[in-house]
Parts: structure tokens; sequence; C-alpha cells
């Protein structure tokens, strides 16, 4: 059984993390695109030929009743009206990040899902990175013991470029640090408590550029999520400590660097790490031996979301994402401007 899927915007976000994992799934049809001004033909002809219907009519898309699922990607401020407008019209609905810009609008959406049987989710397609493939297996075969430890970089050599003045949604913690915190959530749970630093570090009274937050697990265990615009030289993506070893892994997933090439998933090689950029992983064995080894990088996947939304949908398999998560990790982004940095946040018990 194959689910018609339907797009809202037709931009970067769409045309980049989406659609191509999608042309290649026979379980999903594209079914329509809604953009507010027309499409340029070179790129909706393909899909037109396959019969996918573009529109400028959001009704269009409301009120067809053949439509399973809808994919917002759209801008973040316009995420949580979106979404509620197809819940209402019984349509589960797939939402880029971040979800919505608060806690408040995060469990009206999943609870309005519930009571019309639909799937709310938000699209944490970052979990299917290589890299961080690479670190969850490592945790998980627990060869390095406890952890005690866990850094996580997206840093870049972009400066002057984040300038602007505002909302929190157009900053970087927002953008970047839902990726980031959404993968430490998802192995760890919810942190007990949150030290935030949010700030543009080069122009005063522009949307932030950078951010060092440290999530605590009682007091044994801290994540550090952190990203730079003003960084020269490449530093480790991943940094892990246990109390039996350590994991560093330098290199971003490939994924996406393949597809600025025009590289495109299902072609042999696509998304495959340089084993140059392979983590290694030094721990001491049963016998007391030190152990170094590189740790080969899984393929990363992005279209893995929709496989797991499809299982949801036609099996019943419980969620990627739980709801606790989506809404722990817009928690985590909100608390982080409910006062100036730095700034401590101590959360409380969850509740939906």
């Amino acid at each position: 059984m194959s689910l018609k899927i339907a797009f809202i915007g037709f931009g970067k976000s769409a045309n980049r993390y989406h659609l191509p994992y999608l042309n290649i799934r026979p379980d999903f049809e594209l079914a329509m695109v809604y953009t507010r001004k027309p499409v340029d033909e070179a790129l909706s002809k393909p899909y037109q030929e396959n019969g996918t219907v573009f529109t400028t009519n959001l009704d269009d898309v409301l009120n067809n009743p053949q439509i399973d699922l809808v994919t917002i990607c759209t801008p973040a401020s316009t995420h949580y009206e979106l979404a509620k407008s197809f819940i209402l019209s019984n349509k589960s609905v797939i939402v880029e990040k971040p979800f919505v810009d608060s806690v408040e609008h995060a469990k009206e959406l999943l609870s309005l899902g519930k009571e019309r049987g639909v799937l709310v989710t938000p699209y944490q397609n970052r979990r299917f990175d290589g890299d961080f493939l690479a670190v969850k297996k490592v945790i998980e075969q627990g060869f390095l013991g406890d952890i005690l430890e866990v850094e996580s970089h997206i840093d870049y050599y972009r400066p002057g470029t984040v300038n602007k003045p505002g909302t929190k949604e157009q900053g970087t913690f927002y953008g970047l640090g839902i990726h980031l915190m959404d993968r430490m959530v998802s192995l760890f749970g919810r942190p007990d408590s949150v030290v935030y630093d949010i700030r543009n570090n080069e122009v005063a009274n522009a949307v932030d550029n950078y951010f060092d937050v440290d999530l605590h697990y009682g007091t044994q265990n801290k994540i550090k999520v952190k990203a730079e615009f003003v960084v020269a030289t490449d530093y480790p993506r991943f940094i892990v400590h246990g109390t039996n070893g350590s994991f560093i892994k330098y290199g971003a997933d490939q994924q996406e660097n393949d597809l600025k090439a025009g590289i495109m998933p299902g072609t042999d090689g696509f998304g495959e790490d340089s084993p140059m950029y392979y983590g290694v992983a030094k721990y001491r064995n049963s016998n007391g031996d030190w152990i170094e080894k590189q740790i080969k990088t899984p393929v990363g996947d992005y279209g893995a979301f929709y496989d797991d939304v499809y299982e949801t949908l036609i099996n019943d398999k419980p969620k990627l994402v739980t709801d606790e998560q989506a809404i722990t990790d817009i928690e985590l982004l909100e608390a982080g401007f409910k006062q100036p940095s730095p700034s401590v946040y101590q959360m409380p018990n969850f509740e939906i």
C-alpha cells in the first residue's frame, strides 16, 4: 500500500532533505505540492510528468480526501498554524524543524493529533546522520563503560553571515541546536538541568550565531552541544568519554555533501564516509589491555525517517520521535530564552 503525500513548500528543505529520498521509495506517492507562488517549470516538470499536482491554493490540499500525509517545509513561524489546519482536516503531518515555537503549541498539536487519530511528528532526520549513528553504536555496544561526557559540535567558518535582528526561531540555536539536542534526548532522555550560553559573538542585537549548552544528567553525565560560525580549524564532531574509554569522530555526515554534488540516494557509494574520517575508539578490554581501533561509520539515510513513518501509519509501529521527546526538544529550545544568557534551567517533571 502506498501513501499519498503532499508537500507544503518546495524550497531547499523539500528538494534536498526530503524528496531525493522519497523519489526512490515506492511506498510514497507525491500527489500534491503547495507553494505560495508558481514553481519554475524546470523544477516542477519531472514531478508533473509523474502525476504530481502543483497548486497555489492551500485548500486544494486541505480538501483533498486522498492525501494521507502532509510534510510541512515552510518557515518556522508558519509551522503551528499550518500543522493545526491539516490535523483538523484529519491528515497526518510531518513538520520540519523546529517543530513549533513553544511547548504550549507542541502539546496542543500532539493532543489534537491523538483526538483526530492522525500522526503528528517533527522531522528529526539528523538521527540518521552517519556520524551520530557511529556514536550511538559505540555507546550502545557498551565497551566505553558508563558514559560520563559527550560533546557534539556543528561548526563553520562563515564570519559575518548572521548579522540581522529577528525572532528566536530565526537564530542558530533553534535552527541547529534542535538537531544536536534531539539526538542526545533520543539517547539519554530528559536532562535534569541545563546551562545555556546563547548569543551572537560578532554582531550586537542580531539573532544568535553561537550556543554552548550543557545538559546535565544527575551528577555523572554531562552533554555539551555547541555551534559557532567563526571556527577555522576542524574540531571533532563528537567526543565521548566513558569510565572505560573514549571515542572521537571527525567529519560531518556525507549525505549533504553528496546531494550538493548532484549524487542522489540509491547511487552506489551515496553517503559513505571516507575512512580517514572514521571515528577512533580507545578502551580497555576485559583483560585490562588497551585497544585502539577505527569504527567504520554507518551509512546515513534520511529516508529512514520516512520508513519509520510508513511503519507507524500502516503497521502501528510506535513513533520514532515520541511525544515526550518532541515536547522535551521544544522545552529545551524555549527555556534557552527565558533568561538572558548565561542561565541555568531546572527541568521539571514531564507532563503532557
